[in-house]
This record gives structure tokens, sequence and C-alpha cells, in this order.
């Protein structure tokens, strides 16, 4: 087994993530760490595409492209490095082959899919502000994940009483992904293909949106033009250093900073709008 693997910087990830997206339509898998986003696919030798022209959907700037071997039995020991996880002592997160928590919700995302399995700190900041939301009673109404992968932020938003939900993204390999997993936990989404760097769909009271920062400047560049705004926001995805100015692009929007946190690398901003 073979992994091969495509890292660049997180402006460039969007363009990165399209081109794999067609070479690979079965999904990717995604690792953030500061100042680089990695996609890597895993196939047989002689099974992987020709990655030789993504550079040039970059406008020429460096990609790091490497391959490397995987033990025969990978398929089997992958299983020893992905464990349940603990969110806000109640939203649990297992892959398949791991048991319920007694008392806890229950969210599945088996490694190997599209987009990540919600185990990311970016990820995990945004399941601790829903879980903080759906306390405090701003549960009650619909909700949009922007971005939305694996779909693990809308299910949870779903377990968590939200409703409607929908989700979207550009990349059709994650509206795939979304689906089977919204299946798999028994709960009823909506997930549209939509290219969130040119426009929006209508929001939610709610809404969450755990991308790179240059998207969710694009995203605030849009805001402000549609009819009718949410009332929060939480918005990660976003490195210590660039908090400022992600919550600068939304105050023409109305948005105020009610809060940021970080984990790790990574941070996460919440956004209201006076009412």
């Amino acid at each position: 087994m073979i992994r091969l693997a495509v890292r660049c910087k997180p402006d460039q990830a969007d363009l990165v993530l399209a081109e794999l997206t067609v070479l690979a339509p079965n999904g990717v898998e995604e690792e953030r760490g500061p100042g680089y986003v990695e996609y890597a696919i895993y196939g047989g030798e002689g099974e992987l595409p020709e990655l030789g022209e993504i550079d040039a959907v970059v406008g020429g700037r460096p990609i790091e492209v490497s391959s490397t071997e995987i033990p025969d039995d990978w398929a089997d020991r992958w299983r020893d490095f992905h464990k349940p996880l603990l969110v806000g002592e109640r939203l649990w997160l297992r892959p398949s082959w791991e048991p319920e928590r007694e008392g806890a919700i229950d969210l599945i995302v088996d490694p190997g899919q599209a987009f990540g399995t919600g185990a990311h700190p970016t990820t995990r900041l945004c399941l601790e502000y829903l879980l903080e939301l759906a306390d405090g009673g701003e549960n009650d109404g619909a909700l949009v994940d922007l971005g939305t992968g694996s779909g693990v932020l809308a299910i949870a938003a779903a377990k968590l009483g939200w409703s409607p939900v929908t989700g979207y993204d550009h990349e059709p390999a994650a509206i795939e992904a979304s689906a089977s997993n919204a299946a798999i936990n028994g709960v009823e989404i909506d997930f549209h293909r939509q290219n969130l760097r040119e426009s929006l769909p209508a929001l939610a009271p709610t809404v969450v949106a755990n991308m790179t920062s240059p998207i969710l400047k694009s995203i605030a560049g849009h805001l402000c033009g549609l009819s009718a705004l949410p009332r929060t926001l939480v918005l990660s995805g976003i490195l210590p250093n660039e908090l400022d100015e992600v919550a600068e692009a939304f105050l023409p929007c109305g948005f105020a900073e009610h809060s940021r946190r970080q984990l790790g690398d990574w941070a996460a901003l919440l956004l209201r709008r006076p009412l």
C-alpha cells in the first residue's frame, strides 16, 4: 500500500483539493497543521493517479508531493490509531468498531472516509461551541454547516436538537461522504454542493463554518448581501494570529465577537449579531 500526499499552504488548499478530488473521487485524507494543509490518498502500486499537473493549479507556488510505503497489515493496524473521543463530557465520537458510551450522545465516523473523522482541533472547537449553544437553549431552530466536509458538525447539530440542518460543500466527494455518515447516524440532513467563495445559500439563525481563514473572509464579504442574516456564527479553521482579522471581516455585517478559544495550534470564534 502506498500513501501519496500533497502538502500546501492553507490558502492553496481549495485549489489543491479540487484537483485531487477529480483524480481521486472516492475522497482524500486531510491533515492540518500550523501553516500547512496535507491531503493524502492511498492505493496499491500502479493504482494511484499521476499528480504531476497539480502544481499548475496553484499558480506555480511551491507544494510538496511525497509518497510513503505503508506496511501490508496497515488496514488492520490503523484501528490502533483511531480511538473514540469525548467532547464536552457528553458527545462521543467513535469509529464503528468501538462501543457506545453510556449516557453520551453517539456519533459514528470511520477513518478512511473523506475529510476527517472529527478529531481535528478545529472540529473539536466547533463541537464545544455547539454543545454550549445547545445547553443555552439556542438549538430550537435551523442550522447551516458551511464547508461540511464529512458532515460531523451537521450530524452533531442534528443530534443536539437543531432542525432542519443543512450542509454545503464545493466538493462532490464531501457531499457523498456527508450523506453516508448522516445515514449511518440515523439523522436527516440535506447536503448541497456550492462554491462558498463565489456565493452563499440562504442561511439559518445558527451557522457553523470550519474552513480556512481566506474562505471565511470571502464568506464575510458575501454575508451583508443576504436578505436574512444569522444571529450566531461559529467559525473555526483559524490560526491564532489570524483571529483578529477574521473577526474584523464580519464587523460590517454587524457581528461582534462574543468569545474566542484555542486548542493546540488552532483557534475558533463565536460571533453574534444583536437582535
